[in-house]
């Protein structure tokens, strides 16, 4: 892929203030893609993104958006899509994490991960379709899933089921809308060294490391590259899978 091989495309990333959803947009508007984010609560946070962005000579919007609200989600889209005018790529990658065992899991917490994490990912494909389909060739939407969606986690039974869901949520969208030249992937991470994997004990993180072939987390550079092979034109034929990046844990 070449420096600047998404010039004039654009993309939505959501969650894209923090973590791997910033890595994401930085890789994206580095290779020339205008990009829009949502964020759930901290407009300082997106102010600085979006000035970093802006050294990138790339278009920004971004907006605070609860992606489990449909109404609020389309709305995003649309107007994020009529800033750029248009839209090339989604990247439904917002997510949290409620972890309990199940029978001290609360309602709310079974509620919110799911709302967010697969809901999330509906509201937004729903949304970007319409503007996807205008495209003479299509686009691509990437679901960020985790490996709890395929191995199940311990204390994740809400994690594990969203993720899961969302992998059928790709399989089943990607063969809708195959014929309108619109790929549909799936990303399943393992351990990444984010905020998150920094808060894990030392012996909780070593009994990880422990069980990772390679030996180490993954970092959110290496996602942000892999993201943006799968919405590349070298991609292209490469539909309703499941690429698995998580250092050999689940294989």
């Amino acid at each position: 892929m070449s420096e600047k091989d998404f010039a004039g495309k654009s993309a939505i990333i959501t969650g894209g203030t923090r973590g791997i959803g910033r890595a994401i947009v930085f890789e994206l508007a580095k290779r020339g893609a205008n990009v829009a984010f949502n964020y759930a609560k901290s407009s300082e946070e997106a102010e600085r993104l979006c000035d970093e962005l802006g050294h990138l000579g790339v278009k920004t919007y971004a907006a605070q958006c609860d992606v489990a609200n449909t109404e609020a989600s389309a709305e995003f889209v649309k107007t994020a899509s009529i800033e750029f005018g248009g839209l090339n790529f989604l990247v439904n990658n917002a997510g949290i994490t409620r972890d309990q065992l199940i029978l001290r899991m609360k309602e709310e917490d079974w509620d919110s991960v799911i709302d967010t994490n697969l809901k999330g990912a509906w509201n937004f494909s729903k949304a970007a379709l319409r503007h996807l389909m205008k495209n003479d060739d299509g686009g691509s939407i990437l679901n960020i899933s985790s490996i709890s969606g395929v191995v199940g986690m311990l204390g994740q039974t809400n994690y594990s089921a969203s993720k899961a869901g969302m992998i059928g949520l790709t399989k089943a969208l990607a063969k809708e809308v195959a014929s309108r030249k619109i790929t549909v992937n799936a990303l399943t991470l393992g351990l990444i060294e984010t905020e998150m994997a920094g808060e894990m004990n030392a012996e909780y993180r070593e009994k990880i490391l422990s069980q990772i072939p390679l030996g180490r987390l993954g970092t959110v550079a290496e996602v942000a590259e892999i993201a943006c092979f799968m919405l590349s034109p070298a991609a292209r034929y490469i539909t309703g899978q499941v690429i698995q990046a998580d250092g050999g844990l689940a294989m």
